[in-house]
């Protein structure tokens, strides 16, 4: 197969919703569908003790909630499907916000009786900054929820979207018998059946022939008919360029846990989606059918096998081939590095890979190399655009609660703040650690984290701060007075930036009132 043979048949794609909207359920469902996994594990069930593929952490098993993005691949009629699992807890939002930047198009999950809901329209935000096409999924159809045109309105108004429906629900809840899929041009009964795979489709092109009213019923196919002409007079025809440019939305309807209308979600996902899409970098714009290699780090993790201690650096490839023990230049240090066993994804679940292409997302063993955003290519120098780092506006005292497991517990939170998931800094008066998060569930993670995962025991002590700010200057001379007289709020991060801990807004301002030349960065990326 050629590399535009490959590149063609690669979809890569995100799945996010708001918290318990039932991303992670719709993740298993696509596996299952797809036949990467035989069986799905019941996310939040103690009778049943599996767990879902994607929460593959032990904390996640533990809580039923995802903490970190998985990544998982598969093939499907003919089409390599990579699927990224986002969080959806507001306090883990910065993951999800990087993982955006790696895949070609998203999924939206919406809870049938919840709506639209506050962490879906941040992340729905960020989806149209960059005008990745949406295709929305109404989950959980089988239970009491809100009218599928209520819906529709509400998705269109609080996500500020065009939608166009591509499939239709024939009753809500107890009163479901089906749902009509308009692309398709087919008909879906309803089986509650959380294990098996739904039976097939009836095909049904004319929806006045009584082969409608045979399956469903007589009141049931004329609601229907009546459903079909409103969304015929009411949405705009649907078309693959609009919904490719992010202009429009296709919505469809289903229920993930009973394996209903996930198969056709992922026929029609595969037959719309966008293949890899071009990347833009400080430099110029990267086209995916390029010849020369090119990818970028967009996600660090330590300890994805507790037995060995390794740290995973997941790179994007944006153009060319990668391939194994191959020399790639490193952009940012500049030199060379060869990977003898890149790896492709099945959640924790790994293999050794030859080659990948465009679209791919493979995991590359890191002893410290790597950071978040890092470029890798064949010699060009690229810095790859869009990438967020948060400045932190949580603050806690780390200190060790295990005199003897100092070593353990340095080791720990340096490879877990290269994850990008919170940061360190070094107050330089006393030398005491500071982390900073984004979220308090995050202080959490970090603990159970350091104690499971490194054997190492922390505390936490209080700290009120407002903002960490980095601070640079050309003006030498303001630069020492500022660091002389705000010492007692001064520190290091991990690279030894100087930041400035400030106490309050108030504080910020009449610093940069008083030190013009000073610059105060809000997010460590910035050239010294």
């Amino acid at each position: 197969m050629s590399i535009k043979e490959e590149i063609e048949k690669r979809r890569t794609f995100a799945i996010i919703s708001h918290p318990d909207a039932g991303k992670t359920t719709l993740t298993e469902k696509l596996l299952l569908f797809g036949g990467a996994i035989q069986t799905a594990g019941a996310v939040k069930s103690n009778k049943i003790k599996k767990t879902a593929t994607s929460d593959w952490m032990e904390i996640e098993k533990q809580r039923g909630i995802s903490v970190a993005t998985s990544v998982m691949g598969f093939e499907y009629s003919g089409v390599k499907i990579n699927i990224l699992d986002t969080p959806g807890h507001k306090d883990f939002a910065e993951d999800t916000y990087r993982t955006l930047t790696a895949v070609d198009s998203v999924i939206v999950v919406v809870d049938v009786a919840k709506g639209v809901e506050p962490q879906t329209e941040k992340l729905v935000e960020v989806c149209k900054m960059r005008a990745t096409p949406m295709l929305i999924f109404i989950n959980k159809i089988d239970r009491p929820g809100k009218d599928a045109f209520d819906l529709l309105d509400e998705i269109e108004k609080k996500l500020n979207v065009k939608v166009h429906p591509l499939s239709w629900p024939i009753g809500m809840g107890q009163q479901l018998k089906g749902v009509y899929n308009i692309f398709e041009k087919k008909l879906n009964i309803f089986e509650a059946d959380k294990q098996k795979i739904a039976k097939e489709s009836v095909e049904i092109n004319d929806l006045d022939s009584e082969e409608l009213d045979k399956n469903i019923g007589e009141e049931p196919a004329m609601l229907l008919r009546d459903d079909l002409d409103l969304i015929n007079g009411v949405y705009p025809e649907f078309n693959v360029e609009t919904y490719l440019s992010g202009e429009i939305s296709p919505v469809m309807f289903g229920s993930a846990l009973n394996n209903f209308g996930i198969k056709e979600l992922l026929d029609c996902f595969i037959r719309i989606a966008p293949t890899p899409k071009p990347k833009a970098t400080e430099q110029r714009v990267i086209n995916p059918f390029e010849e020369k290699f090119t990818g970028f780090i967009f996600k660090i993790h330590a300890n994805m096998d507790p037995k060995h201690r390794d740290r995973i650096a997941f790179v994007k490839i944006c153009s060319g081939q990668f391939q194994r023990n191959t020399n790639y230049y490193h952009v940012r240090l500049n030199k060379q590095l060869k990977f003898s066993n890149p790896t492709s994804f099945m959640a924790q679940k790994k293999e050794v890979i030859d080659d990948a292409f465009p679209g791919d997302i493979v995991g590359l063993y890191d002893s410290g190399n790597f950071k978040i955003g890092d470029a890798l290519t064949e010699g060009e120098k690229l810095d790859f655009k869009g990438i967020p780092s948060f400045s932190p506006e949580l603050f806690q005292y780390i200190e060790n609660a295990d005199p003897m497991k100092a070593k353990q517990l340095a080791k720990g939170i340096d490879q877990l703040m290269d994850e990008g998931v919170a940061q360190l800094f070094i107050r330089v008066q006393n030398n005491r650690k500071i982390i900073g998060t984004v979220g308090q569930l995050q202080f959490e993670v970090i603990q159970y984290r350091l104690e499971h995962e490194y054997g190492a025991l922390c505390a936490y002590e209080p700290l009120q701060l407002h903002k960490a700010c980095w601070i640079s200057s050309t003006n030498k001379e303001q630069l020492i007075d500022f660091k002389m007289r705000k010492a007692p709020y001064m520190a290091r991060d991990k690279d030894g930036k100087d930041v400035f801990l400030a106490d309050s807004a108030y504080s910020i301002d009449i610093s940069k009132e008083k030190y013009p030349d000073i610059l105060f960065h809000f997010t460590s990326e910035f050239d010294v």
